[in-house]
């Protein structure tokens, strides 16, 4: 029986183009700080007509696969999480067989998850099963988590984003799951979904989404520390995990979340907060489910109680969600990558508390302990080869306008035949994968950029017959 097993490596993709929220707000005529302030968001990366959730699932495979020098012949189970759909039935995971087919390995399990932004949760669940079950054979599981997010025009534009991460998984991992430490909660609602498979765009209920979520986080809550109290004789507290990582489709809605957990456990126990926050709290204790969801009142009131809190336990894990926006699937993976980046020499020993959502609606929140590893399957290895601010740093802002142009060009070619792309890619690191052209069988052709001139040679790794 394999032990600690959970994530070995981790590496991170975005796409180099994007833009300012300031500069958005400006160009849309929304509310100074509506989306800096009101949702919380900094930068938000997006794909330009070179690049796709395959494209960046292959770059990050790649990526993950040369920087920690895993044979590809190693890995015998691969799933993907996305909800970007490219096709109704072929998964990106056959895409990406390119890379083990030229090793002379076909020999992979695992398809791809979907259901909104927690399917690189399934996926993960999926490989961390399997390396701890009786069909084992012995290799690492892989996981990846790839969307772009793209919205329509109008308020939810700005929390669109971009990125696809991959997780190396197996045995006596820096990154150990507490498998038994786990609450979900799964339900029916039409919260966001995409009924529209002319579009990319989503049917979003904003109001609704938000009580879904906020509903997610105490119902995962209440089981999580339900089993803890079984295994541990003693009722959960925040105290009980140094951090919380939140999928975030903005910033402003992991502040809320973070602030109902802290409100959940003056209700199980109000002498566990201090006088000024029993003040404050008092008057919601009251209050049914429905009604404190929809409590302006409580939201502000709890976010100030959890402040200190919230910037100890949470603000660490939000640089990357902050500055590349929502990635849906990849977003929560993000979030502990950022955690990773800004904490890893003081993570030893350490259990964090991660929170998946997707909607229409299915939610687990579970626990992880970390130690530091040897090797280059440490900790601060991890972050090294992640090189989060190298990867912020090197990236270009687009202004308005020519984000706007991008989006309808993308608008117009989704679920387009017969295109050949700019096959710019000036702005793409080497080794970086890009769309060429859709013929017109569908079929979609990409070539990596191996050198650092405008218009590439290309490897011919991933072009079907030389094309």
């Amino acid at each position: 029986m394999a032990n600690n097993v959970g994530i070995l490596a981790i590496d991170i993709y975005f796409p180099p183009t994007c833009i300012q929220q300031e500069a958005l707000e400006a160009h849309d005529g929304a509310s100074k700080g509506k989306y800096t302030i009101g949702l919380g968001q900094d930068c938000m990366a997006f794909c330009s007509e070179v690049e796709d959730v395959i494209s960046m699932s292959l770059t990050v495979v790649t990526s993950l696969l040369e920087k920690y020098e895993i044979d590809p012949k190693q890995i015998g189970r691969l799933e993907v999480g996305s909800e970007t759909v490219i096709d109704k039935s072929k998964s990106i995971k056959t895409f990406l067989m390119q890379i083990f087919e030229k090793h002379g390995n076909t020999d992979i399990e695992g398809v791809d998850s979907t259901n909104a932004c927690y399917g690189g949760t399934a996926a993960l669940f999926n490989c961390v099963n399997w390396v701890e079950s009786s069909s084992w054979d012995g290799r690492y599981g892989l996981v990846v988590c790839t969307d772009s997010a793209v919205y329509a025009e109008g308020p939810a534009r700005p929390t669109g984003g971009a990125a696809a991460i991959a997780m190396l998984i197996g045995p006596d991992a820096p990154i150990a799951f507490e498998s038994k430490l786990r609450g979900s909660h799964m339900a029916h609602a039409y919260d966001f979904y995409k009924p529209n498979l002319a579009s990319e765009y989503p049917v979003v209920d904003g109001r609704l989404s938000q009580t879904c979520y906020l509903m997610a986080v105490d119902t995962c809550y209440k089981h999580l520390s339900h089993k803890y109290e079984k295994l541990e004789g003693k009722p959960f507290t925040l105290n009980d995990a140094e951090y919380f990582v939140f999928h975030s489709p903005y910033n402003k809605l992991v502040q809320k979340s973070f602030a109902r957990l802290v409100f959940n456990d003056y209700l199980k126990d109000p002498s566990s907060v201090d006088e000024i926050a029993k003040e404050k709290l008092g008057p919601f204790a009251t209050l049914s489910g429905d009604e404190s969801y929809q409590s302006r009142d409580l939201e502000k009131a709890s976010q100030q109680v959890a402040k200190p809190l919230f910037d100890a336990k949470v603000q660490p894990t939000t640089l990357v969600p902050k500055q590349v926006g929502n990635m849906y699937t990849a977003s929560l993976y993000a979030a502990f990558i950022s955690l990773i980046h800004n904490k890893h020499s003081t993570l030893d020993g350490k259990r964090v508390i991660l929170f998946s959502y997707g909607s229409g609606l299915t939610a687990t929140m579970f626990s992880l302990k970390l130690h530091d590893g040897q090797g280059s399957f440490s900790l601060s290895n991890i972050a090294k080869v992640m090189d989060v601010a190298g990867k912020l740093k090197s990236r270009h802002e687009f202004p308005p306008e020519k984000f706007v142009e991008i989006m309808k060009l993308m608008e117009h070619r989704y679920g387009g035949k017969e295109f050949v792309t700019s096959k710019d890619t000036s702005l793409l690191p080497p080794g970086t994968y890009y769309l060429t052209e859709v013929d017109s069988l569908y079929r979609r052709f990409y070539e990596k950029k191996i050198s650092e001139s405008n218009l590439t040679p290309t490897e011919n790794g991933v072009v079907a017959n030389g094309h």
